[in-house]
């Protein structure tokens, strides 16, 4: 092996994903590198050129990588030693979407695709990191330093999760293919094509897949006169076919694809050539599949310019959530993708408005609350926000309020365009009452939580629970601080909460039947939001205040820490913890079918099963109604 190549060996075993391979495959790869000198603003390929045969690593140097939006050039990202990137010709056929240019005197590796393939086909764990760096530009996703701020989201957690997304994710494909029996000729087959526009057609025996033939037979055995159009079909076909199950994922179906050189995998009804044609998967499905990646829509938020925009990716994201709980994915998985696209829309909201009304004159943050602040947010239900901005002296107070209260107008009319209604009861940063200094705020919650029940109407209890959309972390702290210090012993204050906790009706009637609505447009069905998902909502509230559990917003996660915390009731908080998970799937699902808030539950459309499923959900409520009695005393409402 000669230097050169050894030399390249050692260099990149040091970084993912060459780290996965063995030195003898790395030393195997490495003969087959170029060594490319870039002299400062080189560019080594731009949007819209035809795709090389090779990716790329920088060997030293910086180079950037940049997109054209609105006529100007937004820098995406810097990649240095050891960052990959150019990876669209293994995973896409068109043209490059972004610009590669040397930021300084650079050396990069060109590593031949078609060398490099069979590595990948037999190693999952270099699939998953090309996937994932393909899928967010990242050219480490596994680097959450280099994360910080950079493409994907503000959230470094977010990164794992892409992967398991990518696994998860589904595919929509054509589940009624072209079929031909083994004694159709060319001809036949190629009118076939032609009539239903089709470019594949799958070769049937008994309904079972033993062949192929696509566009591109055609052009290269009969365009160039190999074969007569009077041959038999089984002359052109590809054979064996590769064959999958009907619910394979975006990730599986990719590395087959790598795996076997094919540009078609057949779906049949168990996996195998021996069952029935079930629909046919392109590389134009794992395209399409590629867009709607969570990544990918982050991506698109950021570089969004007007309300259209944002409405368009808020629609692809009701589409994937629809797939996601089709697939059966966990509930609590597709709550934390949801939660941090909804995020970014909100986040790019509020810049938008900025980029309106120029730089706010003052540190500020704007927090969701309710649903949104908790990350339970599936459905599209309406905006709760307040706004916080650092405290200002007397002389300039009255125009940062100005400010920031139309900077709250405009973000909450953009967001209701995008499709989140205007919140009922005015709980939003563009009301004068919600948009504050740091110190007003502070007062307004020690009142709150001092004395209750003096002006207990305007105490609503999402104020509690709220995650920061856009700004200043440490104003959201300093919230956070001032709630957890007036928690320590406040019995009057847990008094309040408690029997507000207790409030609600319950669930089921004292022959265990629904209590269902009674009257008014939702007559004889079962308010699910009300009766069952918020006293466990307002529960693990309540006991995450009284735990001083910070942090931590979402009721699923709240219940999980408080088994954690309050080890001798875990029992009931982990019962409470899969309970909410069911009572949200039904909401959501309902929610999905009617496309509303899935508030009410039409029982009568319910299968037998399912009736069972949403009682026996029901049932740690009572445990949880009990411990909140004897843990904070409550007998009767006071």
């Amino acid at each position: 092996m000669n230097s050169i190549a050894e030399h390249i060996a050692d260099f990149l075993k040091e970084y993912p994903p060459f780290n996965h391979l063995t030195f003898q495959e790395l030393s195997e790869i490495a003969t087959s590198i170029r060594v490319v000198n870039l002299e400062k603003h080189k560019i080594l390929f731009q949007i819209n050129d035809a795709l090389h045969d090779s990716f790329y690593v920088v060997a030293s140097g910086v180079i950037n990588l940049s997109v054209i939006a609105d006529a100007e050039e937004t820098l995406l990202n810097k990649c240095h030693d050891g960052d990959i990137f150019g990876l669209r010709p293994f995973f896409a056929k068109n043209n490059y979407m972004m610009t590669a240019k040397a930021r300084e005197e650079s050396i990069v590796y060109a590593i031949p695709i078609a060398t490099f393939r069979p590595f990948v086909a037999n190693n999952s764990e270099v699939l998953n990191f090309l996937l994932e760096s393909f899928a967010t530009n990242t050219p480490n996703p596994k680097d959450k330093e280099n994360l910080r701020g950079k493409l994907i989201s503000d959230n470094v957690y977010y990164s794992d999760q892409q992967s398991e997304m990518q696994y998860f994710q589904s595919l929509n494909y054509n589940n009624s293919p072209l079929k031909t029996t083994i004694t159709s000729t060319v001809l036949e087959v190629a009118q076939l094509m032609t009539e239903t526009i089709m470019n594949n057609v799958i070769v049937c025996d008994n309904n079972m897949p033993i062949g192929i033939v696509t566009d591109s037979d055609m052009r290269s055995k009969i365009a160039t006169g190999r074969f007569p159009l009077t041959a038999s079909v089984d002359k052109i076909m590809s054979s064996p076919v590769i064959t999958v199950q009907e619910n394979v994922s975006l990730a599986e179906a990719q590395l087959l694809m790598i795996k076997h050189n094919m540009t078609h995998l057949c779906v049949t009804q168990d996996g195998t050539n021996k069952s029935a044609v079930k629909g046919i998967i392109s590389e134009r499905d794992l395209i399409i599949a590629q867009a709607s990646n969570p990544g990918v829509l982050i991506k698109e938020i950021k570089r969004s310019q007007t309300p259209k925009d944002l409405k368009q990716i808020r629609e692809r994201l009701a589409d994937l959530i629809q797939n996601s709980i089709h697939k059966n994915i966990p509930l609590s998985h597709i709550n934390n993708i949801a939660s941090e696209i909804n995020m970014a829309l909100i986040k790019r909201s509020v810049e938008l408005s900025i980029l309106e009304l120029g730089s706010p004159p003052a540190r500020f943050a704007w927090l969701s609350i309710g649903s949104q602040g908790r990350k339970e947010q599936l459905l599209p239900t309406d905006q709760d926000s307040i706004l916080i901005f650092e405290d200002v002296t007397p002389d300039k107070y009255r125009d940062v309020k100005d400010y920031f209260l139309k900077l709250g107008k405009k973000t909450t009319a953009t967001l209701e365009k995008i499709g989140y209604e205007l919140c009922p009861n005015g709980h939003m940063g563009s009301n004068m009452l919600w948009c504050k200094s740091l110190t007003d705020w502070v007062k307004q919650y020690n009142s709150w939580m001092n004395t209750p029940g003096e002006n207990s109407n305007d105490l609503s209890s999402i104020f509690f629970d709220y995650e920061i959309a856009f700004g200043e972390q440490k104003i959201e702290e300093a919230i956070t601080n001032t709630v957890f210090k007036n928690a320590k012993n406040n019995t009057l204050f847990f008094d309040f909460l408690g029997n507000d906790a207790l409030r609600k009706n319950a669930p089921l009637t004292f022959f265990k039947n629904f209590n269902v609505e009674e009257e008014g447009p939702n007559k004889n069905k079962f308010d699910i939001k009300t009766r069952a998902l918020m006293p466990l909502i307002d529960g693990a509230r309540l006991f995450a205040l009284n735990y001083n559990i910070k942090g931590i917003n979402n009721t699923y996660q709240r219940f999980k820490q408080l088994a954690i915390t309050d080890v001798k009731n875990s029992e009931i908080y982990l019962n409470c913890a899969e309970a909410f998970l069911v009572l949200s799937k039904f909401r959501t699902i309902e929610g999905l079918k009617n496309d509303d808030s899935g508030q009410f539950i039409n029982l009568n459309e319910l299968s037998k099963i399912d009736r069972e499923k949403l009682k026996s959900a029901l049932a740690p409520m009572k445990e949880l109604e009990e411990l909140i009695k004897s843990k904070f005393q409550l007998t009767q409402f006071s």
